[in-house]
């Protein structure tokens, strides 16, 4: 098991301020052994989690061409007919993976391909399960052409606690699949619109793993 670079920060920063405390805190509570251990196992614990949220496992991805791999690990909260209106303007079915605090949060591509349009977008931070977060939130869209000629379109989308989204990719190059493109901080959702008459392989509220689980399958 690895640590994520995104976490780095996060992770001095929180030594600091955890050392900080349990200097002053200790320095105070001398004479309360019970109050000091109590203080110190929760530090422990808060390290912990945050030591977790930055895992970044080894994963051997199985490669194939026919598949939509899943771009993180959480929940399918949403597979629905809509309108794309941002970039394909058409029809597509849309694929929603909801990430809690407690998922891993690095972000792969979908399919192998060519990386055709990236655009982030400044908004709100509604809670992730909103119906309007996928347009108004805070969220980085991604489209791949396959190199079967279709496309897909993936949407990095903030929630209320995530505050930062982190993407590597840029227009004009080639990813493969199951490659890292992105990091979501402290849970969110990525969407993935697919063209319509794609085979759809999961269904609502299951659980699923970035780069391992087909979310659907080129017909």
């Amino acid at each position: 098991m690895k640590f994520h670079r995104e976490g780095v920060p996060t992770l001095l920063m929180s030594l600091m301020i955890i050392f900080m405390v349990n200097g002053v805190m200790g320095f105070l509570l001398i004479g309360l052994p019970w109050a000091q251990q109590t203080l110190l196992a929760l530090s422990v614990l808060v390290l912990i989690i945050i030591l977790q949220f930055f895992r970044h496992p080894n994963r051997k991805i199985a490669l194939n061409n026919n598949n939509i791999l899943s771009p993180a690990d959480g929940k399918i909260v949403v597979i629905e007919e809509v309108e794309e209106t941002e970039y394909f303007k058409d029809k597509r079915i849309q694929i929603s993976v909801f990430m809690s605090p407690v998922n891993v949060h690095v972000n792969r591509t979908p399919i192998g391909g060519i990386i055709k349009y990236v655009k982030y977008h400044p908004g709100l931070y509604l809670v992730a399960w909103h119906p309007k977060s996928s347009t108004e939130n805070e969220r980085t869209s991604i489209v791949i052409e396959h190199t079967n000629g279709k496309s897909i379109l993936m949407r990095q989308i903030a929630g209320a606690l995530a505050r930062r989204i982190v993407y590597y990719c840029k227009e004009g190059i080639n990813t493969q699949q199951g490659e890292e493109f992105g990091f979501i901080k402290f849970g969110s959702r990525v969407d993935v619109f697919v063209p319509v008459g794609t085979k759809i392989n999961v269904t609502l509220n299951q659980k699923v793993k970035g780069g391992l689980t087909s979310l659907a399958s080129f017909t």
